[in-house]
């Protein structure tokens, strides 16, 4: 099993760390991701111009790492069509993302876009992503038990798989939901405060957070917010 991981958050993060750490007791670990914090990236790939590629340094021993000054997209691209193409991996993993990637917040995500990018060039996907906390119990009991079932299914048709973790105590932790739905909201609403200069509006940009216990059942969110683990399938319309 050779398993490619990359994230949104740069190859820095320590998400994207614990995720390695995990997929090497699954298999041999390959890392491309982004040099810099890619969140919101979506799936942005690069179309002109250059973008470098670093062998670094990893935390984990056993994964062959790059990072790339490019998006998570680029990152699966690379990967896939130069630094593996004689490798070719058999799973991606991205994530795993500091804060939750559900509800209509799943568009913006450059960690559900690189999951989508590999999907797109034939290789299976899983999207991970836990609550925007320090506590990790919850994923740290269930992120290898996650995996190993979820490579052991058929592979979702023209989607990935997106697992979320709530960032409860694993004490306070009510299990897994599996086959949850996107849930129609969106978890951060975006406000702009304007100031008027000489050159214009300047807008700073701000959010706050919009989810309540009004969340639909069967949801991602319902389930996070709920203090379980979300399972479900994200597909594209389009594929």
């Amino acid at each position: 099993m050779r398993i490619l991981i990359t994230n949104d958050d740069g190859i820095g993060a320590p998400g994207i760390r614990r995720l390695a750490e995990m997929a090497a007791s699954l298999g041999e670990v390959w890392v491309v991701a982004p040099e810099n914090q890619c969140s919101a990236m979506s799936h942005r790939i690069t179309i002109r111009g250059q973008m470098t590629a670093r062998r670094v340094d990893f935390p984990v021993p056993a994964a062959s790492a790059w990072s790339l000054a490019g998006t998570p997209a680029d990152c699966v691209k690379v990967a896939l069509m130069y630094l593996m193409r004689d490798h070719r991996p058999d799973m991606v993993f991205s994530g795993v993302n500091h804060g939750y990637n559900a509800g209509y917040d799943i568009a913006y995500s450059g960690t559900v876009g690189a999951a989508m990018e590999a999907m797109m060039q034939g290789v299976p996907a899983m999207a991970w992503s836990t609550e925007a906390v320090d506590c990790h119990e919850v994923e740290d009991r269930y992120m290898r038990e996650i995996a190993a079932e979820l490579l052991a299914k058929k592979a979702p048709e023209g989607g990935i798989w997106n697992v979320n973790f709530p960032g409860c105590a694993l004490a306070d932790c009510r299990g897994i939901r599996w086959d949850t739905t996107v849930a129609p909201i969106q978890v951060f609403k975006e406000f702009y405060s304007p100031n008027l200069t000489d050159d214009g509006e300047v807008l700073t940009i701000g959010a706050t957070k919009t989810v309540s216990s009004e969340t639909p059942e069967g949801t991602d969110l319902r389930a996070v917010l709920e203090n379980y683990i979300s399972i479900g399938i994200v597909k594209s319309s389009v594929l």
